[in-house]
């Protein structure tokens, strides 16, 4: 992304949504050499002077840009999936201006060179802040801890095991004494492999139906809940411990546990998918690969608890989980299909479903996808603040489109939301005070 300085730009007459406060005032933005120079009523056509260019927004929500914790980009490795510039485009077009990459890649991110690389290649291609996260262990393998501080200094703003569960307590142990000691931020997801064993699905009724090997909502309550006693274990006499992110919680076993272990004090948040939230075991209907991820799509029941626990604050954080998949990958049959789906450009019209069905309020749902997410990895952004990053974005929350797969950005098009009507239509992406979309 380039970082040159951005001239004076103002967003006019808009209802600005502060994710701090939940409120909506109306004004406008006045942002130049890529900050917030001021944000209110008092931003007007007649304050900005005649030189600054001026958008009239008429009535659209301006926040800043959404901030995703959990992104497949594709490089290195897997360009046929997924490239830093189509990764960038669709963020750009879904309203997400800093990705966070999983370590997945090929090879692993788990060398300082490979960091090195991607920031590199960010800064050549991307149209977004692309932020790598770094493997855990190496080469995901869950055996022997990766070279934390080192690849730290090199730009990792996280350490993660990507889409593979850390097995060995005594390794993750040892990863969040690690951790802890580097001051740095460890996500992982929680599947105990061995209970989830072949599943494909949501193990209930509806699997036995559909005939497909399920997994059971304990395999990732058990692990979740062994993370929460390591955490405990890494407190010194300080009671600091390591900073422990649950990348996916999706069932109600693993909201108590978030809940007991936030009771208790630990420095530890939870995220779950926009897919989770919006979307059940049911919407897989005939077999539809699309809707195969994992963690799988629970029950609606459990989808319900999951908003509860989002409109309560227990859920942090709101993430894409964009996982691209080539249409190989993807048309075979349920069980010999690959896991993901893409997400990046939906994620904020597909929760925005939970706004207009009143069960998350507008303010709320921002501030998972803005505030928190830059709380939690110490980023400037996700604030509409003097000073902060002119990283904002400008929508309509009620303009409705249907989503037609050939037109995403992303290389693939394994959307589970292909010709579903969404309300919310990203009209302006700004990154740095410059406009990078849609």
């Amino acid at each position: 992304m380039n970082s040159a300085a951005s001239p004076a730009l103002a967003l006019l007459n808009a209802r600005l949504l502060d994710p701090a406060t939940g409120r909506i005032e109306t004004g406008g933005a006045f942002v130049e050499n890529g900050v917030i120079v001021e944000a209110g009523a008092k931003v007007t056509q007649a304050n900005v002077g005649a030189r600054t260019q001026a958008i009239d927004c008429a009535g659209d929500i301006v926040c800043p840009g959404l901030i995703d914790m959990r992104a497949f980009v594709g490089e290195p490795g897997a360009t046929h999936r997924e490239t830093i510039a189509s990764a960038s485009a669709a963020a750009a077009a879904g309203g997400v201006t800093t990705i966070v990459a999983t370590p997945d890649a090929n090879p692993p991110v788990d060398a300082a060179a490979t960091v090195d690389y991607l920031m590199r290649r960010a800064r050549e291609k991307s149209r977004v802040r692309l932020l790598p996260s770094a493997a855990l262990t190496k080469g995901l393998a869950g055996l022997e801890i990766a070279e934390i501080g080192l690849l730290r200094e090199a730009g990792a703003v996280a350490f993660s095991n990507g889409a593979r569960s850390v097995g060995s307590a005594q390794v993750m142990r040892r990863a969040l004494t690690y951790a802890r000691d580097f001051g740095v931020l460890v996500i992982h997801l929680a599947q105990d492999a061995d209970l989830a064993g072949a599943g494909v699905m949501n193990e209930g009724e509806f699997a036995s139906r559909l005939g497909l090997p399920g997994v059971p909502p304990e395999a990732e309550a058990i692990l979740l809940d062994r993370d929460m006693r390591l955490v405990r274990l890494t407190l010194g006499a300080d009671a600091n411990g390591a900073r422990y992110h649950a990348a996916l919680v999706t069932c109600g076993m693993s909201l108590a546990v978030i809940a007991q272990a936030k009771a208790q004090g630990l420095p530890v948040t939870c995220a779950t998918s926009i897919n989770h939230l919006t979307l059940n075991e049911t919407d897989v209907g005939d077999y539809r690969t699309f809707l195969k991820i994992a963690p799988p799509l629970r029950s609606e029941d459990e989808r319900l608890g999951l908003v509860e626990a989002l409109a309560s604050g227990l859920i942090d954080v709101i993430v894409s989980d964009h996982d691209p998949q080539d249409v190989e990958a993807k048309r075979v049959p349920f069980s010999e299909a690959e896991y993901g789906a893409v997400g990046l450009e939906t994620m904020l019209a597909a929760g925005l479903r939970l706004v207009h069905a009143g069960q998350v309020s507008l303010g709320r749902l921002i501030g998972a996808m803005t505030l928190r997410p830059a709380e939690i990895l110490g980023l400037p952004q996700g604030r509409l603040a003097k000073g902060a990053p002119a990283d904002l974005i400008r929508f309509d929350p009620d303009e409705p489109f249907v989503v037609d797969a050939a037109k995403l950005r992303s290389r693939s098009k394994n959307t589970p939301f292909d010709e579903a009507r969404l309300q919310g239509v990203v009209k302006t992406t700004m990154v740095g005070g410059r406009i990078v979309g849609p």
